[in-house]
């Protein structure tokens, strides 16, 4: 009996792991791994070994492989590269459950939302004080009204939804330079002897420029900003900048390192002081940040408002070229849609890395791409790239 029991349990267990496909996980895993960007020698490692990024993707990997009846993924694109999300979005449309993604809103919906949240709590206000106005006076019920009067003064006072005024950037107007601008001739760039990030680069920009620089983390694409920038020397071969280039560089980095005890003008005053509060205002207001919004503590500010403030600050002092490293972290969709207008308006040159197919499209009129030591230029554009990706990644499987 006890035999026949065990083996009972033993069939089901075995039943169980054919149901789950047990001897195909591994095999499973290795491909979610892989598309998110793991090489065989990343997937051998310990998670602990690995930055806060990287394990955003070992918990992405997670939740795709458990392959649950329903699917939650709330901006799973942050952190990912170019290559891990057309991998991602291509996974996903053969998902067999329920799937949820949350993507970036737009500000219509997210009014939408906050009205229909006002109404309903409108709604239950009015309800509890019908409650209390009809037994107010009836002896049997004084303790219950009390209770609900009390919860009423609680409540946090209501304010109707504000409609929010539509996001401009105004960037600064630039006068032409002659080329040559800013270029790269045979640059080769390490770190140390053993770790070569770039070799015999020739890149150039001009003030016309719409750059795209995209690439698998790693590659190497905040590196060559920061040759681009001057801020790293070329190993070998030689950067060339023209005399009146203003380079304005903007990093996530830099958002971070805002003083957050201060308010947006005051910020101001105290990196450009000498001007008068309007100017201040007025520059500020350039990127949306106006009224109220100027004077709060950049604290209380949204990480999409403390952008917009970076910007700004990074615009008075006149720049007449931008380099810009993921500029859309954080930015809801309307203004990244105001960023790409201003970008095509603006008279200087653009050189970006970005991973957001939006901004790369309204943009872009190069695509340069990172990657084996080399930066190429990829000349059908996004669509292009994307093939290329398309191609590698089903070779890799």
């Amino acid at each position: 009996d006890k035999d026949q029991d065990l083996s009972g349990q033993l069939s089901e267990i075995y039943a169980e792991l054919q149901a789950i496909d047990a001897d195909k996980a591994p095999a499973k895993a290795s491909v979610i791994l892989a598309g998110l960007g793991f090489t065989p020698e990343m997937q051998r490692r310990a998670t602990k070994e690995f930055s806060g990024g990287w394990r955003m993707r070992i918990a992405l990997a997670r939740a795709l492989f458990s392959q649950p009846d329903l699917l939650l993924l709330d901006e799973p694109t942050n952190m990912l590269d170019m290559k891990a999300i057309i991998w991602l979005e291509n996974y996903l449309m053969g998902w067999p459950t329920t799937l949820l993604v949350n993507f970036l809103t737009t500000r219509g919906e997210r009014l939408k939302n906050q009205h229909r949240e006002y109404e309903s709590q409108m709604q239950f206000r009015a309800h509890v004080q019908e409650f209390i106005d009809k037994f107010r006076y009836n002896a049997k019920r004084a303790s219950l009204v009390q209770s609900k009067i009390k919860m009423l003064e609680k409540l946090p006072v209501l304010k109707p939804v504000e409609k929010e005024t539509t996001v401009t950037f105004r960037l600064p107007e630039t006068e032409k330079l002659s080329p040559p601008i800013l270029q790269l001739d045979e640059v080769d760039f390490a770190y140390s002897t053993d770790r070569l990030v770039f070799k015999k680069v020739d890149i150039s920009a001009s003030m016309e420029s719409r750059i795209c620089i995209v690439g698998e983390n790693g590659a190497g694409k905040t590196t060559l900003l920061k040759i681009l920038l001057g801020e790293l020397e070329p190993t070998k071969g030689h950067r060339f900048c023209h005399r009146s280039l203003r380079i304005a560089y903007f990093t996530q980095h830099h958002v971070d390192q805002l003083d957050m005890r201060l308010s947006p003008v005051s910020l101001l005053q105290s990196k450009f002081p000498g001007k008068n509060v309007e100017e201040y205002r007025r520059q500020l207001g350039a990127f949306g940040v106006s009224g109220d919004l100027a004077l709060q503590q950049l604290a209380s500010l949204s990480g999409g408002q403390k952008s917009r403030v970076a910007f700004s600050i990074m615009c008075m002092g006149n720049p007449n070229f931008f380099i810009l490293d993921e500029p859309t972290n954080h930015l809801d969709i309307e203004t990244i849609e105001a960023l790409g207008v201003a970008i095509n308006n603006f008279k200087g040159g653009v050189v970006l890395v970005s991973h957001d197919e939006r901004l790369i499209r309204m943009v872009c009129t190069e695509l340069w791409v990172c990657g084996n030591q080399t930066v190429k230029c990829v000349e059908g554009g996004f669509d292009e790239y994307r093939s290329i990706v398309e191609k590698e990644i089903e070779t890799s499987l």
